[in-house]
Order: structure tokens, then C-alpha cells, then sequence
């Protein structure tokens, strides 16, 4: 199975129905989107990433393997529709064992968050007052703690004028927990431009499956196929497919060996996050890594510094330049490179990032709080980057 790298028309509808700052950003820097590295100093000893390790046998609490199968009744055979025996397998399974978790409404009803610029922005030491600074051409977000008529201003005291900005609304998506039960692959859905799904593996959009997959829908996958290009298809309910660059699907992952405790598998491919203990994944969500040229890197790594909040910039002066205030529930992992909050963006699943691990402000606080009690204990939190198949030019 193959993923897509460039999916030409994908890229324009995503682009011209996401979040307006979406769009800004590209025009930011041309052919690429500049999000984010981090100006965080790097740790006393640099944190260099071992080479992909050997790995174990994945398993849970009860030393089981932690193996997702699909029913046999659902095995797909062409030219025929889904038996009627896996319609009734669905309908004994229809949902996944997860549970949303909560929203982390402390962090989300704190921020307000707008999106400055993208041209050079004068800031002022009062509404309609002297001009005390600069926030140079780029890519910008201030945390507005006050506004008043035509005013904002930042954390950092500084007013701006609201016809140089706009408010940018955060993402609401959480990840879910995972029940010991679960057997039975699932995934989300991160197209946003509403077409129906199709009826076989490699067919046109079918308003007749009467399915219109909805962007982050969570469904179960009943079996797999590949059309004649060499694209997986996946069978979300009966005589309905999704073609796999629509959909992250979860996939658990063998444990590296020295791993041990608490820890979170980034999937490059995938774009997903799941966090184990021990032998046990217990959480799963979507995540966005770095684009091409800005790759996350792969291997297993240490969290070496945690904060609940931290400002991030780069590149000043530079078409590419970024500045972001109160990035939430950041956890550095790989020198500057860490897990984090991110509210400039709603389009997880997708790479976005310049080396990061972006997740939603509810997802990296779960994450955050999942490895409170190992930097309590003084113990190793681990971070294990892979990618469980390679990405394809479409």
C-alpha cells in the first residue's frame, strides 16, 4: 500500500476550504507552507536520533498479540456486492471501541488567537497611541488577552490594529482512547469536498452508496482491495469505499526493543499518533509532520523538556518567517523538534509542520498528561517516529 505525496486537485480544494490563514500561509512563502520549527534553545547534549531499531513482538497487558484482522465474510471478490453475511457483521460491529476524549476547554477558553499580517504590522503602546514596534512580514499569530473598539492586543502588552488581522477559531478534534477489544482496523476521514463513496474498489464517486464521508468521521474497515493503479481501497459500509488518501487509518505498531514504560508511535505515513503502556495502545489520533525538505525524523528518541506553553519563531527577515505565541503542552523530543498544540491549522492527517509533530491543543494536552507521571518518576518518555509504508507521486 501507497500513499499519495502531491495530489494536485486535492491540494487546490483543501487550500480554498480550509481556515483563511491556510491560504495566507502559502502565499507566504510561494510553493511552500512555512510552519514551524522552533527557536527553543537545544538541549546541553543534543538528542540525535538512533537508527530505526530492531523491534518486538506487540502486545498487550495479558501478553496477546495486539493483531487487527479482518472478518472473512467481508473478503472482497469482483463483480460482486457485500454479502449479506458481512452486512450483519457490520451491523454487530458498526462503530469503533473508542472513546472521544475530552476537550481541554481550560486551554481552548483561554487563548484567543489572531493571525497578523502577512505584511509588516506596527504595534502601538496604546489604542490609536504611538507606534512602539514591529511585527515583520511573515507568518504570525498573537494570544489577544484585551480588545476594544477596532483594537487588540497581545500577551506581550502590545496593541494592534484589527484591520491588520483576524481572529483564527481552534480546532476542536480530539483523539480517542482504545478499548483492549479492539481487533478491527479503523481510521478517519480527512477529505473536506464532500463526495460520495464509491461502490467498488477504484470507481467513481456513487451517489447510489447514498455515503457522503465526512471530514474527521471515524469509521471501521471491513476488509481492503486494490484497483488496477495500485491504490488500496477501503470498505467502510456495504457497497462503500474509500480510497486510502481520504482516510488515516490507525495501525498498531511493534514496540522498539529498549522501549519500555510510556510511550507515543508517530506514523510518517499514516499521519498518527498512538500512545502505548507498556505492550498496550491505549490512545490514537491524527497528527501533522513535516513536508517535504522538513521531514520529521525517524528513529526513537527521549523527551528531553516540557513545557505547558512556549512562543516559536524562525527565520526573521526571511519570506519564510514565522513568530507564534503560546504554543500549548509542548514536549521536546528530538533537539528543537517536539510534540505540540497547534491552533493555526485543522487539517491533521495532512503534513503540515516543519519538522514538529502538530496536534490538536485537547490531543497534546492528553499527550502531555500521559507522560506527567514518567517525567514525575524521573523515567524515560520515548518517541518513536516510523512510517509504515512509503508514499507515492500521484
Amino acid at each position: 500500500m501507497k500513499r499519495v505525496l502531491v495530489v494536485t486537485v486535492l491540494l487546490i480544494i483543501v487550500l480554498a476550504s480550509s481556515l483563511p490563514l491556510m491560504v495566507i500561509a502559502q502565499e507566504d512563502n510561494g510553493d511552500s507552507v512555512p510552519f514551524f520549527a522552533t527557536n527553543t534553545p537545544s538541549p546541553d547534549n543534543t538528542i540525535v536520533a538512533t537508527a530505526v531499531p530492531e523491534t518486538s513482538v506487540v502486545t498487550n497487558d495479558e501478553g496477546e498479540p495486539v493483531v487487527l484482522v479482518y472478518p472473512d465474510e467481508c473478503a472482497y471478490v469482483a463483480g460482486e456486492n457485500t454479502s449479506q453475511a458481512c452486512i450483519e457483521f457490520m451491523t454487530a460491529f458498526e462503530n469503533p471501541p473508542v472513546d472521544e476524549i475530552n476537550r481541554d476547554g481550560t486551554t481552548l477558553s483561554q487563548y484567543t488567537f489572531w493571525r497578523v499580517g502577512p505584511q509588516a504590522v506596527n504595534t502601538f503602546d496604546a489604542p490609536n497611541g504611538n507606534v512602539n514596534g514591529n511585527i515583520p512580514e511573515g507568518f504570525n499569530f498573537v494570544n489577544v488577552v484585551e480588545q476594544v473598539e477596532g483594537w487588540i492586543q497581545a500577551e506581550d502588552g502590545d496593541w494592534i490594529s484589527m484591520n491588520d488581522g483576524y481572529y483564527v477559531p481552534t480546532s476542536e478534534f480530539v483523539g480517542v482512547t482504545l478499548d483492549e477489544s479492539w481487533q478491527l482496523p479503523f481510521g478517519w476521514i480527512l477529505d473536506i469536498t464532500g463526495i460520495y463513496a464509491s461502490s467498488v474498489p477504484g470507481g467513481e464517486p456513487d451517489s447510489s452508496t447514498g455515503l457522503v464521508p465526512l471530514h474527521y468521521e471515524r469509521f471501521n474497515i471491513y476488509t481492503e482491495a486494490l484497483d488496477d493503479e495500485g491504490w488500496t481501497w477501503y470498505l467502510v459500509g456495504p457497497d462503500q469505499w474509500v480510497k486510502q488518501i481520504y482516510m488515516t487509518v490507525i495501525k498498531p505498531t511493534e514496540r522498539p526493543e529498549g522501549v519500555s514504560g510510556r510511550w507515543v508511535a508517530v506514523d510518517l505515513f499514516e499521519q498518527s499518533l498512538v500512545a502505548y503502556e507498556g505492550n498496550r495502545p491505549v490512545f490514537a489520533t491524527l497528527i501533522s509532520t513535516g513536508l517535504p525538505g522538513t521531514e520529521t525524523n525517524r528513529g526513537v528518541f527521549e523527551v528531553w523538556a516540557r513545557l505547558e506553553r512556549d512562543g516559536m519563531s524562525g527565520a526573521t527577515g526571511a519570506p519564510n518567517a514565522y513568530a507564534l505565541q503560546s504554543v500549548p503542552w509542548v514536549q521536546y523530543f528530538d533537539d528543537a523538534i517536539s510534540l505540540h498544540g497547534t491552533y493555526w491549522h485543522d487539517t491533521f492527517g495532512y503534513r503540515r509542520s516543519r519538522g514538529c509533530v502538530n496536534l490538536s491543543i485537547s490531543d497534546a494536552r492528553w499527550v502531555y498528561d500521559f507522560f506527567t507521571p514518567t517525567a514525575e518518576a524521573g523515567e524515560p518518555a520515548y518517541v518513536y517516529v516510523h512510517s509504515s509504508d512509503e508514499y507515492r507521486e500521484s
